[in-house]
């Protein structure tokens, strides 16, 4: 899947009733792209590591993961990926609506198991690797699912149904944990900044203006975003707008100056120097050792 696709995955991405509502990507850091911004969606989503090391982080906490590692992000979770060092990481990522699993009348398996999952009354852990309690049965799901995938039989999508049910049936039996206490009033706050930000990126966006979609004054905002990402907010907002800026120098032919503009930067040679500084090279510099 294309990154910028990817990033918007649940505002461009449309499903017809006639579509099966799952889809698999294999993605590469830093091959395909060297980090994935802070950002989150409707639907559920898997990443399953195949191989290499990075981070992948979820509601705020940070993981460093690697090859047989499996990380559960649920429908409105917080999540980024990043590479580690200069190490490359080879995953899946596997996409699907919840809501496919639903009958018209809901029964036992949505009441007890999926709704209060989703809802945050029940809790399964976030990371499983390949020592991990069930990761075997967990895992043979997915890779169910990933093989059948490659010839979509007639009657595939009630294949992956039935190993998704199993797959829920596990976490439900057998990983379930004591509900822990996170400020759900802290991550919703981050999630309607991270959207703002996703959705406003290319235009001009003050601290006035961030703190009034937060609902705070500008100190307090300022605080609160320092302590929550650990970086300042214009920091934030610039890294974001120069990883926007060098997947359009690998997806499109637009000039550097067009592309710094869409990006939201008004000043061509700040951009220059504030895009080298992130990544080593010009803007230039970057597409021509890409296309090499």
């Amino acid at each position: 899947m294309n990154i910028l696709e990817y990033e918007n995955y649940q505002e461009k991405k449309v499903h017809t009733e006639a579509d099966f509502p799952y889809n698999t990507y294999l993605c590469s850091i830093p091959l395909d792209f060297d980090r994935v911004p802070v950002h989150w969606h409707d639907y559920m989503e898997i990443i399953y590591i195949k191989k290499g090391h990075g981070y992948v982080t979820v509601d705020l906490k940070q993981y460093k993961v690697s090859g047989s590692t499996i990380v559960l992000i649920l429908p409105g979770q917080l999540h980024s990926i990043e590479q580690y060092d200069d190490l490359s990481m080879e995953y899946e990522n596997i996409f699907f609506n919840i809501n496919m699993l639903f009958a018209r009348t809901e029964d036992t398996s949505v009441t007890e198991f999926l709704r209060p999952l989703l809802s945050g009354k029940i809790t399964v852990p976030t990371v499983f690797t390949s020592v991990s309690n069930h990761y075997d049965a967990i895992s043979a799901c997915i890779d169910a699912c990933d093989e059948i995938c490659k010839t979509k039989p007639e009657g595939y999508e009630l294949y992956i149904k039935g190993k998704l049910f199993e797959f829920f049936y596990v976490l439900s039996n057998r990983c379930r944990e004591d509900k822990t206490t996170r400020s759900m009033k802290s991550l919703d706050k981050m999630k309607i900044i991270m959207k703002h930000v996703e959705n406003h990126y290319m235009e001009k966006i003050s601290i006035a203006d961030i703190a009034e979609v937060a609902g705070f004054s500008e100190s307090h905002f300022m605080r609160y975003f320092k302590e929550t990402m650990g970086t300042s907010f214009i920091d934030y907002l610039r890294e974001y707008r120069l990883t926007m800026a060098a997947r359009l120098l690998l997806a499109s032919d637009a000039s550097i100056l067009s592309i710094s503009e869409e990006v939201g930067f008004d000043n061509l040679s700040y951009f220059n120097r504030a895009f080298k500084k992130e990544y080593g090279v010009t803007p230039s510099q970057y597409r021509k050792q890409s296309a090499e």
